[in-house]
C-alpha cells in the first residue's frame, strides 16, 4: 500500500489465505512481490528442469528430496509455533517447492507424518505428494539431524541426482545423470551466487517492468500444500485431497 516492491523471505506467509491477501495487495498497488526461493535462480536448477522437460530421464515418475540440519538453540525462532516454526515451514518448504517445480503441476493428494516438540512444533517430518498422472514426490525434513540437502528426479529411463541442492555455493555445481547399465554422467554447471541472481532478477523486473520468474500466487499454492501436509500429520498420516 506504500507503493514499495517487496522481496520476502520464504515462506511468504503463515498460510494460504495470508499469501493471497499479500498477492492481492501487490496487484492492487502495482508493485512486485517475490518469495525468495533463491535456489530457483541458480543455473543448475534451470539445467535440471531443461533435462527433465527434454525427456533425458524418460517419463517423470518420482521426485525425492531431503533438507535437514541440526538446530541446537531451544530459543531459536524456528522452534516458536507463533512465528511459523517447524521443519516443514523452515526447510521442508524447499522440498515442497522443488517437487511442484519439477512436476510442473499441483499435487492432488498428500500424506505426512511428523515428530513434534513439547510446544507442538514439527522437528521432523516425512511426506508424500501425488501429482496428476501418478507422479509421486517423497520428502523428509528435520531440525534435529546433521545437514543434508539433496533432491533426485527419477524417470523411466534414468534419474538425476542433485547434491547440495539448495545451497551449492559459488563453486561449479554438478548433476549426476544415472542411466542404469549405461552408466553415470556428471553434468557440470558453472558456479553462481544464487542470492545475487535472485536480487538482480527482482531489480530488473522492478526497473524494467518485466514479469517475475514466478508470482505470489505460486507462493499461495506452496502454502496450500504445506497446510495440507500439516493436516495429514496431525491426523496420523491420513491422506488429504487438494
Amino acid at each position: 500500500q506504500a507503493g514499495k516492491h517487496v522481496l520476502c523471505e520464504k515462506p511468504l506467509a503463515l498460510n494460504e489465505a495470508e499469501c493471497k491477501e499479500m498477492a492481492a495487495a501487490a496487484d492492487a498497488n502495482g508493485v512486485k512481490l517475490l518469495e525468495a526461493f533463491m535456489y530457483r535462480f541458480h543455473p543448475r536448477t534451470q539445467k535440471v528442469l531443461e533435462m527433465v522437460r527434454a525427456g533425458d530421464i524418460g517419463d517423470l515418475r518420482v521426485i525425492r528430496s531431503s533438507f535437514t540440519f541440526r538446530l541446537t538453540q531451544p530459543e531459536n525462532i524456528r522452534l516458536n509455533p507463533d512465528l511459523g516454526g517447524g521443519a516443514l515451514m523452515d526447510v521442508g518448504c524447499y522440498c515442497v517447492n522443488v517437487s511442484r517445480t519439477m512436476a510442473g503441476a499441483e499435487p492432488e493428494q498428500v500424506q505426512a507424518t511428523a515428530n513434534w516438540t513439547d510446544r507442538g512444533v514439527d522437528e521432523e517430518m516425512a511426506g508424500t505428494l501425488r501429482f496428476p498422472g501418478g507422479v509421486l514426490a517423497h520428502f523428509d525434513c528435520s531440525l534435529t539431524m546433521e545437514r543434508n540437502e539433496v533432491y533426485e528426479v527419477a524417470g523411466t529411463e534414468g534419474h538425476l541426482q542433485v547434491p547440495s541442492s539448495f545451497l551449492p555455493g559459488k563453486e561449479d555445481a554438478s548433476i549426476l545423470h544415472h542411466r542404469g547399465r549405461s552408466g553415470t554422467t556428471t553434468v557440470v554447471v558453472p558456479g553462481a551466487d544464487e542470492y545475487q541472481l535472485m536480487v538482480e532478477h527482482f531489480a530488473d523486473c522492478v526497473l524494467g517492468g518485466h514479469p517475475l520468474m514466478y508470482t505470489a500466487d505460486e507462493a499461495a499454492l506452496n502454502m496450500r500444500t504445506i497446510e495440507a501436509l500439516y493436516r495429514s500429520a496431525h491426523d496420523g498420516g491420513a491422506p488429504v485431497a487438494l
